[in-house]
This record gives structure tokens, C-alpha cells and sequence, in this order.
């Protein structure tokens, strides 16, 4: 890894590290961008519930109501809905999908113009909810601000697609995360050092919170690598022929990565924030006490929503009967089982197998933020793993394995180079 990176520094790689400093300007622009707040309000928003995860996802901005306190997340509501239309739920996007290249061409404008819409009805909805000192010209004017910090966000996004490294939705949303991770440590080092132990205990116990946080960390890597790879054979070829060369069908443990995560935190929190906007105090206790993640009911129907939308959404973007399909129109088959509905069922019975183990990595990582502030006296902003570490772990990876996938390109042309 090492060796490939140090590649970077060569002349010949100019371009590239010109693509990775434009990429960490423009990110620096975003978290620039959080701190920023909008100049007519001078509040703080508390007790976002549903919203926190997107305020996580802003680097902070949202409680902050900065310009950029939307970040991208109207885009991904945007993108989770066009996902679930592709289905047989709409025809019209499932031919799109159908189409190729141009039918995602299609997909990614419906989902921009569909992710301003959302930009201005959440801004809106958050003016209404949570500043209701402002004015009725005062919240238009915020949450048109917050849909043109949204609309800058996703023209930020394509420019370091296009001009930069990795998917620039994702970096975004990585980079508003890891605005906000230094709070974490920053509260340790308070509540360990600088707290009610001694010197000598808060430094172990600090390092021991370090050594923890890193171990998760290592986790969760293994995790978002870790894949089944069932042994694929096509009839047009032969092994001899390819150096050797064994073709698979990979399946990760994680497909669905933090989008089960997501779902089930937002089911969950609709009750409180309907209850809270009608201010039904014994609706309120109901929820507090059975229904919220952190009470024992509520943690039980959390795991249960979590392994339901793993499932779901394995399936959604992982379909067996097409992926039987498209092996058998290439020649493909697997060894020992029949082409056609035995090869759909043995592939579906491996997702399924490898959800398993998915949903409970996921149940593990997403509760420990709770257990943690359940049975110690850290402050709240003090987590071990969560859902944001896993979107930091997951756009990592990808961004790492892309830029990885050039440098070896790079160094394949130049060795062709060198041969003729």
C-alpha cells in the first residue's frame, strides 16, 4: 500500500495530486461553509431527534443553521426515493433504468430537481418547528438561503467528481462528518483528564478510550471489506487460458451498508416529533418509556427495524433472478448447481446468510453510542462507533480502492511504455 502511494510523489503523477489538492480545497470550502450562519438567526436549534444524523452529516451546521445546513441531505432523500421507484413501483423509472447510461443521465437531473424541492420543504419545515420567532417573509428567506447552500453543496459535489477524487456527494458528507469528530475526543480528554478522576486514572482511561474507538474502527474495516466469493465457470472458457485466473461472484456481509441504520433511527423518531408538535404529554411518556432506541422496548423493535430494512434493501440492490440472468446470458454458471431458479435460489440464500451477520455488525455499531451514555457519565458528544463512522469507513474504502485502481493503470501504461 505504501509503495503505491509513494507513486503519488513521481512526475508522472502530477495530474493526480493536482485532482487530490482540489478535492481537499473544495472540501475545506464545505466546512468553511458550516460555520457560517445565516445572519437573521441567532439561535441554536436542541433536540433535533429525527435530524440529528443529518446534522452529523452537515460537519454541525444544521443545530448551527449555517447556509450549508441542508449539506446534501435533501439529495439523498432524493436518491433513496428514485432508488425505490426504479422498482416495478413506477414503470417509467424502471425503463429508465432499463436504458443504460442514458437512462441514468435521466435518474441523476429527476434526483437533483427532486433534491431542491425536498432542500426548500425541509428548510421550511425546520424554520416552522424549530425558529418560530422568525417572521413568515424571515422563514422563506432562511429556507431559500438553505436551499441555495443545498444547490452549492451538489455543484461542490460534481465539480470533485468531475475535477477532483471519489464520488463528491459522498467526500461532502465524509468531510461534514469528520468536521465533527474532533468534539468527541475533545469531551474525552475533558471528562477523563479533565474531570472528577485522578491525573494518573483519567490518562489510562483516556488511552483506554483511544485503544476501544480504534479497535471499532479496525471493526468496522474488516467488516466493509469482508465478502463471500462464489466460484463462477463459463462455458466459452477455459482456466488454462486466463493465467489461471478463477472468476467469482462477490457478495458482501454489508451490501446494504448505514441505509438500514438510517431508516430505522427515522421510523423510530416520528412518533416523538408528531407527539412533540401536538403536545401530547402522555403520548410523550408512552414514547419515551417503549418506543425511543434507548429504553429496552425500544431497542428490541430497534434491531428488529434494522434486520427488516437490511434485508429489504439487500434485496432491492442486489436481486437474485437478475443476477441468475445476466450469468446466464454471459455462459456463466456455478459449479454444481443448475442454471435458471436453483442458481437464483443458491444465490439468495447466500444474501440472505451474509444479511444475517450484516444486520448484526450493524446493530452492534449503531447501539454502542447508546450503551455508552447508558451505563457511564460521559457526556453526550463522547461515542464509540455510530453511524457516522460507518458512512467515514464506507466513502474511505471507496475513495481509497479508486485511487488505488489509477495508480495501478498508471503503472501498467508506463511499464508498456517502457517495453516498446
Amino acid at each position: 500500500m505504501f509503495r503505491g502511494f509513494s507513486q503519488l510523489f513521481s512526475k508522472s503523477n502530477k495530474d493526480l495530486r493536482k485532482r487530490i489538492y482540489f478535492t481537499l480545497a473544495c472540501l475545506g470550502l464545505f466546512c468553511l461553509g458550516t460555520t457560517i450562519t445565516i445572519p437573521w438567526v441567532d439561535n441554536v436549534i436542541e433536540g433535533l431527534g429525527v435530524l440529528e444524523i443529518f446534522n452529523l452529516m452537515s460537519g454541525g451546521g444544521l443545530q448551527n443553521v449555517s447556509i450549508f445546513a441542508l449539506g446534501v441531505s435533501p439529495y439523498i432523500t432524493a436518491s433513496i426515493i428514485t432508488q425505490l421507484l426504479e422498482m416495478d413501483i413506477f414503470p417509467y423509472f424502471k425503463e429508465l433504468k432499463d436504458q443504460g447510461y442514458v437512462g441514468r443521465q435521466k435518474i441523476n437531473k429527476i434526483t437533483r430537481y427532486l433534491a431542491i424541492i425536498f432542500a426548500f420543504l425541509q428548510g421550511y419545515a425546520l424554520c416552522v418547528f424549530f425558529m418560530k420567532t422568525l417572521g413568515t417573509v424571515e422563514i422563506v428567506q432562511t429556507a431559500l438561503v438553505m436551499t441555495a447552500g443545498t444547490a452549492f453543496c451538489l455543484w461542490l459535489g460534481d465539480q470533485i467528481t468531475k475535477k477532483g477524487i471519489g464520488n463528491g456527494s459522498s467526500m461532502i458528507i465524509m468531510a461534514g462528518i469528520m468536521f465533527s469528530m474532533p468534539r468527541i475526543f475533545i469531551g474525552a480528554y475533558n471528562s477523563f483528564i479533565n474531570g472528577t478522576y485522578s491525573l494518573g486514572l483519567g490518562i489510562i482511561l483516556f488511552i483506554v478510550f483511544i485503544l476501544m474507538y480504534l479497535l471499532v474502527l479496525i471493526g468496522i474495516i474488516y467488516i466493509q471489506i469482508a465478502e463471500r466469493r462464489i466460484p463462477i465457470q463459463y462455458a466459452n472458457r477455459t482456466t488454462s487460458a486466463y493465467g489461471a485466473e478463477q472468476s467469482y461472484l462477490p457478495i458482501k456481509i454489508n451490501a446494504a451498508g448505514v441505509i438500514p441504520v438510517i431508516f430505522a433511527q427515522i421510523l423510530l423518531t416520528i412518533p416523538s416529533t408528531i407527539a412533540a408538535l401536538l403536545k401530547n404529554e402522555t403520548a410523550m411518556n408512552f414514547i419515551n418509556k417503549y418506543i425511543v432506541y434507548t429504553s429496552n422496548t425500544g431497542m428490541i423493535l430497534y434491531f428488529l427495524l434494522i434486520v427488516f430494512f437490511g434485508y429489504f434493501y439487500t434485496f432491492m440492490i442486489m436481486n437474485p433472478e437478475e443476477m441468475s440472468k445476466n450469468l446466464n446470458e454471459r455462459g456463466g454458471y456455478i459449479p454444481g448447481i443448475r442454471p435458471g431458479n436453483d442458481t437464483s435460489k443458491y444465490i439468495s440464500n447466500s444474501i440472505s446468510k451474509l444479511t444475517i451477520v450484516g444486520s448484526i455488525f450493524l446493530m452492534i455499531i449503531a447501539i454502542l453510542p447508546v450503551l455508552i451514555s447508558k451505563f457511564t457519565s460521559l457526556d453526550n458528544s463522547v461515542t464509540i462507533g455510530g453511524t457516522g463512522l460507518l458512512i467515514v469507513v464506507g466513502v474511505a474504502i471507496e475513495t481509497y480502492k479508486q485511487l488505488e485502481s489509477s495508480l495501478m493503470a498508471r503503472s501498467y501504461k508506463e511499464k508498456r511504455k517502457r517495453l516498446r
